[in-house]
């Protein structure tokens, strides 16, 4: 019997649920926990770590589970090469559910970078007003550049302090390019720090800079182990063995 385990957190996770349920596929959906109000899934959830590369491989044997497809954020490095590394221990098929990463175009002013030190680096001395968009576990160094004023955006409320004075916006996306020609232009912002997160969900803020004029500076993606790869919930299903027609 099929079981399988979706290492979820993104949209494109979500959707892959739904289609893993309207499939009849046995399968659990796992949040790593940073998020406090997960969405729904039509799934069984499990939320938190599993302990390391040992622990996700004794879940993966005690759930009796026959397939996992790695749908985390690109950037969750740590829990894609645990899921490598777990699957070849317990010699189980592992596919990995990864949007393509954004492409330079033109009007596109980016610099690219290896990671958020180097971010740090590539912002000014001058004061200026910046959109950190790259998560609230990832900006500490920022405060080392305490000159700039800077505009965070959270899923949730901050618990603890923050590093630095910032303009905290709670919110949930997608967002609209709309929305975000808005608040770049309401709180006078400068420049962009992003992920190269990929996908249409998080773009908006991309195409918002391109049309502002402003400098982004885009950090890469990490690298991580060999393993298969495919963009779409489609070719998931077709690994699974189903077939899939999105939106009926």
């Amino acid at each position: 019997m099929m079981r399988a385990l979706i290492l979820g957190g993104t949209a494109d996770a979500s959707l892959l649920a739904v289609e893993i349920a309207r499939a009849g596929i046995d399968a659990i959906y796992s949040y790593g926990g940073r998020t406090r109000a997960p969405a729904d899934q039509p799934l069984p959830t499990r939320i938190g770590g599993f302990g390391g590369v040992s622990g996700l491989a004794d879940y993966i044997r005690s759930e009796r589970i026959t397939h996992v497809i790695d749908a985390t954020h690109p950037f969750a490095a740590e829990m894609s090469r645990n899921a490598v590394a777990a699957c070849a221990q317990t010699d189980t098929p592992l596919i990995a559910l990864e949007r393509a990463p954004w492409l330079k175009t033109p009007g596109d002013n980016w610099t690219d970078v290896a990671d958020v030190n180097a971010a740090v680096a590539t912002l000014p001395e001058t004061p200026a007003n910046v959109f950190l968009a790259i998560g609230r576990q990832h900006i500490a160094p920022f405060a080392t550049k305490p000159q700039h004023s800077y505009t965070l955006r959270f899923v949730d409320p901050p618990e603890a302090p923050l590093p630095f004075a910032a303009d905290v916006i709670v919110s949930r996306g997608p967002f609209t390019l709309d929305s975000e020609l808005e608040m770049m232009r309401t709180r006078g912002i400068a420049w962009i720090v992003a992920r190269n997160s990929g996908g249409d969900g998080a773009r908006a803020k991309i195409d918002a800079a391109r049309m502002l004029g402003l400098p982004a500076i885009m950090i890469s993606r990490p690298e991580l182990p060999e393993r298969r790869r495919v963009e779409s919930v489609t070719d998931v299903m077709q690994w699974l063995g189903h077939s899939t027609r999105l939106g009926e």
